[in-house]
């Protein structure tokens, strides 16, 4: 590797690190004296215009930046060995420092237009990295995900225009007062909304499983931790003001669903990163529809906790993805759980992260939102999609185990498995420790005192019958021939449909264009190439052909007649002249 990105990767990650430090004992600092400061920074006054940058300091920005800034170092440490035969990989290292960039914009900003900026900046470096390999398919994933993502942008632009009405744009002063206000449920309705496409809620999914098509680094960070928590954090924020709205409870159903609809989707798919994707977006489902109920804390902690290992989660898939000469498919792996062992460690460990095991830092968010739903009064659809999903990521992670550590090894009768790329393990090792404490150190640091949840002893166990009924499901199901279960219980319809993600990847793709570009092909066909071309273009030339035509057959045959009118023109011109 060239000298030179050596430096910009080390610079980088050193920078980010020492970043996150200053924020860690910031955030302590301000959590112990119970602090929020805020910054306004006059950029231009001129008579009575201000343009002013704000920003906003507390315990809750300061702690998401710490996260931000750790796992983004650590990726890009990793990046060093993973992109090592990149050409371009200052390039790259550029673009994801810009990302980081924007979502710590996104994240200290009191006022709508910097969460714009920030917001957009996100949509656009996006795009700009899941287009990084730069082929069809990433090129279709990117314009699926840059326009899921427009949509949100324009309606945190329709946002501003509404809050005009209140004379600034700094909404953290106008959330008690927009409460009582009429216009306060079109903000409401708009800002949910853009969360849900940032969040990749239902009608928007299919663009978080396409955006695998982004460098494994890439979809640690981006994909996992940050851009997809973005409006989850904006919902936080904005939580006070929705709480008791209609579109809230929309919400928790809608969300409610997508964690269903990713648990089961993800059963379904045999490609790494999909699978990987596919629980993000379950465990996004989750903390939407925590947020929903009223409980913007236990989301916040959530989104942390799983921050972490999800990034660990992703990172391993990377590793693996490289020693399988870059095969996803999880059927060609198997049994690397002998030639590999600290990676599948780190595996292993965060995907018991994932699925609540106890102590871990998944447990201790997801066991007291599944207590807190238990806890409070919402209908059996609700708490039978909860407790469902919550079996199905047991399910699925069992599911991967089976498939990458005690099958056979499918890929190559010759292979050549390692275990020593330390640039990746020393970047994992990070994350690994955090996947264990960061859960109970997050609970000492959010919340002060203890909550008292009194539940009767079944209601209490549930989640651990559902984990042990999914991790029962996982290794049958593994074990079977692959289609008997849909043999004997789904008919293929109903398989292709779970399969699919509810074909929602077609119909916000074919579905949205497949009207509008057949339209074109007839307004084409039949105006363009059709009764326009007659009367213009094609028709005039061939007007002109026909006459030019006949006037040559009647100069060649009729030389009297055509020197006589020659002279006849001749005699009107002088005339003409004459007069």
């Amino acid at each position: 590797m060239n000298k030179n990105y050596f430096s910009v990767c080390f610079l980088s990650f050193f920078f980010l690190f020492l970043f996150m430090m200053l924020n860690f004992f910031f955030m302590l600092y301000f959590i112990m004296n119970n602090m929020v400061l805020f910054l306004e920074w006059e950029i231009i006054s001129f008579n009575s215009l201000s343009v002013v940058m704000s920003i906003l300091l507390d315990w809750m920005s300061l702690l998401f930046m710490m996260f931000v800034s750790l796992i983004s170092s650590v990726v890009i440490y990793y990046s060093k060995s993973y992109m090592s035969s990149e050409l371009n990989l200052v390039r790259f290292i550029v673009l994801v420092l810009l990302f980081v960039f924007s979502m710590i914009l996104l994240i200290i900003s009191p006022n709508m237009i910097s969460i714009l900026l920030g917001w957009d900046g996100l949509g656009l470096v996006s795009y700009c990295l899941v287009i990084y390999y730069q082929n069809l398919k990433s090129y279709n994933a990117g314009m699926l995900t840059v326009l899921s993502n427009r949509v949100g942008d324009v309606l945190i632009l329709m946002v501003i225009c509404w809050m005009m009405n209140y004379g600034s744009w700094n909404y953290v002063f106008y959330l008690e007062f927009m409460k009582n206000d009429y216009c306060m449920i079109y903000v409401s309705f708009m800002v949910i909304l853009a969360a849900m496409t940032k969040s990749a809620q239902i009608p928007f999914s299919s663009w978080l499983p396409a955006a695998m098509a982004a460098p494994t680094p890439v979809s640690a960070l981006v994909h996992s931790s940050t851009l997809v928590t973005a409006g989850v954090y904006l919902l936080i924020r904005f939580n006070s003001l929705l709480v008791e709205t209609l579109f809230f409870k929309l919400l928790l159903l809608v969300s409610s669903l997508t964690m269903f609809m990713a648990g089961i989707s993800a059963n379904y798919e045999f490609d790494l990163k999909k699978i990987i994707a596919l629980s993000t977006l379950s465990q996004l489902g989750l903390m939407m529809s925590i947020l929903s109920m009223g409980l913007p804390l236990l989301a916040f902690f959530h989104l942390l906790t799983h921050a972490m290992f999800k990034a660990l989660l992703f990172m391993c898939a990377g590793v693996i993805i490289h020693l399988m000469n870059d095969m996803q498919d999880i059927r060609f792996m198997g049994g690397i759980s002998i030639y590999i062992p600290m990676t599948c460690l780190c595996m292993n460990i965060s995907n018991m992260a994932l699925c609540g095991i106890p102590f871990l830092a998944g447990f201790y968010s997801k066991d007291l939102i599944l207590e807190m739903l238990s806890f409070s009064n919402f209908n059996f659809l609700i708490f039978f999609l909860y407790y469902v999903s919550t079996g199905l990521t047991m399910f699925y992670s069992m599911r991967l185990v089976m498939y990458l550590m005690i099958n056979d090894y499918n890929l190559l009768s010759i292979y050549n498995l390692y275990d020593e790329d330390f640039v990746m393990i020393k970047s994992m090792l990070v994350l690994l420790l955090m996947s264990v404490i960061s859960g109970s150190m997050l609970m000492w640091l959010i919340f002060y005192y203890p909550y008292m949840i009194y539940l009767p002893f079944n209601l209490k166990f549930m989640v651990i019958y559902l984990s042990l009924i999914g991790l029962l499901m996982g290794y049958v199901i593994s074990n079977m021939s692959i289609y008997s279960l849909n043999k004997y219980l789904f008919t293929y319809n109903l398989s292709t449909f779970l399969c699919l993600m509810w074909f929602m990847p077609s119909l916000s793709t074919y579905g949205l264009s497949y009207y509008f570009l057949n339209f074109g092909q007839k307004l084409l066909k039949n105006i363009d190439f059709g009764w326009s071309e007659m009367y213009s273009g094609w028709g005039m030339f061939n007007i002109v052909k026909n006459y030019s035509i006949f006037y040559s057959i009647y100069q060649m045959n009729n030389f009297k007649i055509y020197l006589f009118s020659f002279i006849l023109w001749i005699m009107i011109f002088l005339i003409l002249m004459l007069f």
